[in-house]
């Protein structure tokens, strides 16, 4: 097998983390020129996302599993993960941001959520993670949802690592060992080892193929102490965080996989040379100041307030809580289904008014950090597949 190779981002990270620096070592220098950007003459030029050409998906819908069984899982943090992210990506404030990467209105639709049974491993790897994606679609879960613009959110329970690496003795599918190949040298390292939560990382985005059907997901751990991204005073806040990171990365760039398994930049969707996706360059940029991007953001019809992880804007050169759209009379286009409480009332809100974004500039920001770090995983006893588990 060949050395490491450059690497496309579709993760979580904590900044000035192990695995932060890490992926950004790797993160793809030298991509060819792409598409336009909303703004014609940005500030810094290699920070801005630039369509690649790949896919978006405009009409998101989304379904949240959580692993471990009932046991592993306080209801009321259920709760307020799921009314977090339907609010969060229902409002028209915060879409707004994503809106401008959009020819057409975009709408977000949060399918019923379920508690997963059976035993989750200690540590959990890419593979099984694709594996259970692939399970969960198979089970009826999206409903009637296209697959094609649906996404599994898949939350791990409390302490379970996650690794954005192959488990140990992992064999790929008969005629796949050349693109897992590939797949081995995109693996992203700390020491001698993948990356994980214990070091930093909060979760991932990607796609897996199901009988010829491209299955979208995300996957993200219970983020507290040394483990994932914990920036919030309660861990429930910290999923609800990356995964509305996750989302919206999602939405604007879904195929990064597809990209990292082929090398082909044109798969990617909105991508930034520097950067990354659309929720990675303000986690780059935020440095120590983390309560610049991970914040709690009162929603604009003034309703509640969410934990979120603010996104780029190309219009504002950084992260923004609302934008300007290009035509004041082009609604978001959120969806709030009806009777889902946790969307309020049904039908679309009037836009909220106006207003100069808190967070915008980046005349803020200072450089990535090293952080303090938790041990690596060197001699920790290998865990079985995720296969073993009767889910």
């Amino acid at each position: 097998m060949d050395g490491p190779q450059s690497r496309f981002l579709n993760v979580s990270l904590l900044p000035g983390s192990q695995a932060h620096l890490a992926y950004y070592a790797r993160a793809s220098p030298g991509l060819p020129a792409a598409g336009h950007s909303p703004r014609p003459v940005p500030s810094r030029p290699g920070l801005q996302l630039h369509f690649f050409g790949g896919k978006t998906i405009a009409d998101l819908v989304y379904v949240n599993r959580y692993l471990g069984g009932p046991g592993a899982w306080d209801p009321a943090d259920r709760a307020s993960i799921d009314a977090a992210l339907a609010k969060a990506m229902s409002d028209n404030a915060l879409q707004s941001v994503l809106q401008q990467y959009y020819k057409s209105a975009i709408s977000s639709r949060m399918l019923p959520s379920a508690v997963l049974p059976g035993r989750v491993p200690a540590t959990v790897y890419k593979n099984q993670v694709e594996a259970l994606a692939a399970r969960i679609y198979r089970s009826g879960a999206l409903g009637g949802a296209d697959p094609g613009r649906t996404l599994v959110n898949i939350m791990l329970p409390r302490g379970v690592v996650l690794v954005d690496g192959f488990s140990p003795g992992f064999l790929p599918a008969k005629g796949t060992e050349a693109e897992h190949e590939r797949r081995l040298r995109a693996v992203v390292t700390v020491g001698a080892e993948a990356a994980d939560s214990r070091h930093g990382l909060g979760g991932y985005h990607g796609s897996t193929n199901v009988a010829g059907a491209a299955v979208y997901y995300a996957v993200g751990v219970y983020s507290e102490g040394g483990n994932g991204v914990p920036v919030f005073d309660q861990p429930w806040k910290n999923v609800a965080a990356t995964f509305y990171h996750e989302l919206n990365e999602a939405r604007t760039d879904p195929d990064v996989e597809d990209a990292i398994r082929t090398g082909d930049s044109s798969r990617l969707g909105w991508y930034s040379a520097e950067g990354g996706e659309v929720g990675d360059i303000p986690v780059r940029e935020a440095g120590t100041r983390l309560a610049l991007v991970f914040t709690e953001i009162e929603l604009a019809d003034g309703s509640d307030a969410v934990p979120v992880q603010l996104m780029w804007s190309n219009q504002d050169d950084g992260p923004a809580r609302r934008i300007d759209l290009a035509s004041p009379s082009l609604p978001c286009g959120v969806v709030q289904p009806p009777g889902d409480p946790s969307h309020g009332p049904p039908g679309r809100r009037p836009p909220a008014p106006r207003e100069r974004p808190v967070v915008r500039g980046v005349d803020h920001w200072v450089p990535p950090f090293a952080g303090p770090v938790s041990p690596g995983r060197t001699g920790e006893r290998p865990i079985p597949d995720i296969k073993e588990s009767p889910l």
